[in-house]
């Protein structure tokens, strides 16, 4: 009973080490102009490499459209198909377990390490587990997890949470895992050479990978038709861990569904292309029953998809393949950084998905974007992001989670426009006092202020234009 306490504390707190609220944590991320432009910079080059990757691609548009479809037909049969999972699976020697919610997730994982004397686990990449928050859990527990993508050990060096989905520490510069690398793994001070880097990451991971019995993967797809997952890595560290180990853990949300194999070639070809510009993963390994004298397990998780899955506005959001794509693209992602969010998912994508698991906690995050849409573009599932982001708006503002100045100022701005002469007077009003008294507007009250130039006030209103031309007609 206590491991259940402990466990669902820390999926309450979250990220209780960062500031709770976006602004706050961009503030911090934008202090750093320099790492702020290399970081949107850097994020926009793989944005454009992306395009030109799906430019080459004539069918591109039906590719997705076919995808959105799939999982359209998925997510209104999924009891169906889980069920088929399920029974497939089993009959190829897998054992399935079911987890309602993230605390269950953790004590299956850890009840399956209990049962065969394991104090010590390999993972790779899994948001999944993340969400869950695995690793602070099972280290409280006396339970040594080592992430064996590059990218997460490095911010598990760091104590951190990953800041990308597929990017785990892209707010990072060389020179700083450098630092991590010589604290942690013994290399030269200073040394910031990606080769060589590399090297010792590989030559570190080398043992964990021999000495570790167990070993756990994410899914980024599961077939019902014949009860196999697939993983998709560039590393091959899944496929390292996997193999070496005497029992093999799958963590899986029950979304990741798709009915046949042959779907795998549409979404195989939109992943990746989305994700990093590749033409595809250097690994996309199935993985259908157990080697001879091998265990295999995979975790079924809910943890608020079904919510997610009745709320027909939101729905949608349960398509997400995880590219990250989304990320690459948003203009407020780009220059605040994934750990703004302070939630698992970062960027778009996640400001939809997070809302759902706690709205209080994340009430501020469809607030931290713009709306261009330019997210929903570049989605390789076409889900509707911009449009679920101004939904949750409306939501939150509904149930009162929205911060009690800006709801204030919102009242205020729907008198103002009921009434078309106070509408015209407030106009006149402001487009004089930003031409006289400009001080009153650009100051460190005024959010908008912060980080941009005011614009220069118009000479007259829309209105007045369009009632003067109309008149010369």
């Amino acid at each position: 009973m206590a491991e259940v306490i402990d466990n669902e504390k820390h999926i309450r707190s979250g990220r209780a080490n960062l500031p709770e609220d976006h602004s706050s944590l961009s503030s911090v991320f934008n202090e750093d102009e320099e790492r702020v432009n290399w970081h949107d910079e850097t994020l926009w080059f793989i944005r454009q490499k992306r395009d030109k990757a799906v430019h080459g691609i004539p069918e591109w548009e039906w590719l997705r459209d076919t995808a959105s479809g799939i999982k359209n037909n998925v997510l209104s049969n999924l009891s169906v198909y889980l069920e088929q999972f399920e029974a497939n699976a089993k009959a190829n020697g897998i054992i399935v377990h079911w987890a309602a919610d993230a605390a269950e997730h953790n004590q299956i994982l850890h009840s399956i390490l209990k049962r065969h004397g394991a104090d010590r686990m390999v993972k790779s990449k899994s948001m999944l587990t993340e969400e869950c928050h695995l690793n602070e859990y099972l280290a409280e527990n006396g339970i040594e997890v080592i992430d064996s993508d590059l990218g997460e050990r490095i911010v598990q060096l760091g104590k951190e949470p990953p800041s990308h989905i597929v990017l785990p520490c892209i707010h990072k510069k060389k020179e700083e895992i450098g630092d991590l690398f010589h604290q942690y793994l013994g290399t030269a001070a200073g040394e910031s050479d990606p080769q060589v880097l590399t090297e010792a990451a590989r030559q570190h991971l080398r043992d964990t990978f021999l000495t570790r019995r167990v070993a756990l993967t994410g899914v980024n797809f599961a077939v019902a038709e014949t009860g196999e997952f697939v993983v998709c890595t560039n590393e091959g560290n899944a496929d390292m861990g996997a193999h070496l180990s005497d029992v093999h853990i799958a963590s899986m949300g029950i979304e990741k569904l798709i009915p046949e194999r042959k779907h795998l070639g549409v979404f195989l070809r939109l992943l990746t292309r989305s994700a990093t510009g590749q033409p595809i993963t250097t690994y996309s390994s199935h993985f259908k029953s157990p080697r001879e004298g091998q265990e295999m397990h995979i975790i079924l998780v809910d943890n608020g998809r079904s919510r997610q899955l009745g709320r027909e506005d939101f729905r949608n959001s349960l398509k997400c393949i995880r590219c990250g794509s989304c990320m690459n693209t948003c203009p407020v992602y780009r220059r605040s950084g994934g750990h703004s969010y302070h939630a698992v998912i970062s960027g778009p994508i996640g400001s939809i998905l997070a809302p759902n698991l706690d709205m209080r906690e994340y009430a501020d995050l469809p607030f931290a974007s713009t709306l261009c849409g330019s997210c929903s573009n570049v989605c390789p599932v076409k889900i509707d992001i911009h449009d679920q982001l101004y939904k949750w708006r409306q939501v939150l503002a509904k149930e009162g989670h929205v911060n009690k100045g800006k709801a204030a100022g919102m009242k205020a701005m729907s008198k103002v426009f009921s009434f078309p002469g106070l509408f015209s007077f407030a106009g006149k009003t402001g487009r004089w006092t930003m031409k006289y008294l400009p001080f009153i507007v650009n100051n460190k009250l005024n959010p908008w202020y912060k980080q941009r130039e005011m614009p220069k006030p118009p000479e007259q209103s829309f209105r007045e234009w369009y009632e003067k031309n109309r008149r010369m007609e």
